[in-house]
C-alpha cells in the first residue's frame, strides 16, 4: 500500500460521522414541516365543514363534533354566531420547535341559512 493510501484510510468514516447529524437534522426539519402542512390542511377542512354545518342550522355541539371528526380529537374548536354569520375556528397542536409549541389554525365564515 502506498503512503497516500495509508493517509486517506478512515477518511470516509470521519466524513460520514460529520455529515450524518446534518442529514438527520434536515430530515427531522422536513418531517416537521410536512406534519405542519398536513395539520393545517386538516384544520382548514374541519373549519369549512363546521361552518357549512352551522350555516345549515346544526346545534353547536354537532358543529364541534363534525369539526373534531375531521381535525382530530385533540383539536380545539370554537363556534361563534353574529348577525346572521357563523364563524368556526379550529386549532390543533403540531409539535414543538425549541420548546415553543407549533399550532395549526384555521377559520371559516358562512352566512346562516334562513
Amino acid at each position: 500500500m502506498t503512503t497516500a493510501g495509508r493517509r486517506d484510510r478512515g477518511s470516509v468514516t470521519a466524513e460520514l460521522a460529520v455529515g450524518l447529524p446534518a442529514v438527520v437534522l434536515l430530515l427531522v426539519a422536513l418531517l416537521t414541516v410536512a406534519s405542519a402542512a398536513v395539520a393545517q390542511t386538516r384544520c382548514t377542512d374541519a373549519a369549512r365543514a363546521g361552518a357549512r354545518s352551522a350555516a345549515l342550522g346544526e346545534a353547536d355541539g354537532t358543529v364541534v363534533a363534525t369539526a373534531r371528526r375531521l381535525a382530530g380529537e385533540g383539536a380545539a374548536v370554537a363556534v361563534s354566531r353574529s348577525e346572521g354569520w357563523v364563524t368556526v375556528t379550529v386549532s390543533d397542536a403540531v409539535g414543538s420547535w425549541q420548546g415553543t409549541p407549533l399550532r395549526a389554525h384555521a377559520s371559516a365564515v358562512a352566512r346562516a341559512e334562513p
